[in-house]
């Protein structure tokens, strides 16, 4: 009685989510100055489908702005926010630590600093020079956190890993800066990637960061029970069957590749990690069984209606969606450490 009472709530809170989701991403397709109704919008949507054929009354012009400018930003933005909070939480659950962020192992660093030689090299690496060499750095880094980690303290000292990544960004930040300062001529463009932003050219952004995504939502979502077992501790998890250092290592690998592959996309959009999966920690509690699937789909909703306010609050204008995530985040931040240090 008490587990189908256990399973229904979880059921109630899954949909409660979706809903929040789907309701984000209409609200993501509607809002802007083309004058879509949700009526004729919901309309296209569906005759979209295959074997559904309906008017929706939205005309040509409207139905490029839907499907080739609204719809792919919409989409890209619900799969990096989906990304980088359901890495938080895996990060968050890896390391026992409830600061750790995507970007705690060096990927943002790494990535920022592969961003940067891409623009200050004029464009030479083609139209995928600059993602592809963020992506690219991001890993790079992450795997120069861990192996620094692993020689210094051993694959199974989670703090040691942490303060290796924090030596990796030192070290990537400054090298960063250094080539800023010598390429001074394209530091506006630099700074526009660093702050994020959602612009797509259609769905070629998409459809390059999809796949990783999904690979590595799926990884870190079949390893949620083993989440909750390394909670304990890894000589206790390892006397329940888990292999604490393969587990840490598989899920820092699947949290690293997505993360690295939606900032190459998205540019860096940083607290998204800490607020979306402790919010909904403070609701459901710990238990990865829900944590995850919440995390993914609420962190996908939460950035779309973050993008929403970016490209509205100073309209025409459009805020960098950086800007926004950190002024929601870095209260939220304060909150968090607040706590920590209290049940510390």
């Amino acid at each position: 009685m008490i587990k189908a009472g256990i399973s229904q709530r979880r059921t109630v809170v899954l949909l409660g989510a979706a809903l929040i989701l789907c309701a984000a991403l209409l609200i993501g397709v509607l809002v802007g100055p083309a004058g879509l109704t949700p009526d004729r919008t919901i309309l296209e949507l569906l005759d979209g489908l295959p074997g559904i054929n309906l008017d929706s009354g939205l005309t040509a012009t409207q139905q490029a702005i839907l499907w080739q400018i609204r719809l792919p930003r919409v989409v890209l933005g619900a799969l990096v926010g989906a990304m980088l909070a359901v890495a938080g939480a895996a990060y968050q659950g890896v390391f026992r630590n409830p600061l750790a962020d995507p970007y705690l192992l060096g990927v943002s660093s790494g990535a920022g600093l592969g961003a940067t030689l891409a623009i200050v090299s004029g464009g030479a690496l083609g139209m995928f020079g600059i993602p592809m060499a963020a992506f690219v750095g991001g890993v790079l880094a992450v795997f120069a956190t861990y192996t620094l980690g692993r020689s210094i303290g051993g694959p199974q000292n989670a703090v040691v890993i942490i303060l290796a990544g924090v030596a990796v960004a030192a070290f990537t930040n400054a090298a960063q800066t250094f080539v800023q300062q010598r390429f001074d001529d394209s530091l506006r463009e630099v700074y526009s990637w660093l702050l994020g932003g959602l612009s797509t050219d259609g769905w070629s952004e998409v459809l390059v960061v999809l796949p990783y995504v999904a690979l590595a939502s799926a990884v870190i979502l079949v390893h949620r029970r083993v989440l909750d077992v390394m909670a304990v501790g890894d000589v206790e998890a390892a006397s329940l069957g888990v292999d604490p250092a393969r587990s840490r290592l598989v899920l820092v690998l699947a949290a690293t590749l997505g993360t690295a592959a939606v900032v190459s996309a998205s540019g860096l959009i940083g607290f998204v990690g800490i607020v979306v999966p402790h919010a909904v920690r403070l609701v459901v509690g710990p238990s990865h069984r829900l944590l995850l699937p919440l995390s993914l789909m609420l962190g996908a909703a939460f950035l779309v209606l973050t993008d929403v306010a970016a490209r509205t609050v100073m309209a025409p204008a459009e805020l960098p969606i950086g800007v926004v995530t950190a002024m929601i985040g870095a209260p939220f931040f304060l909150l968090v450490l607040r706590r920590s240090r209290v049940s510390a």
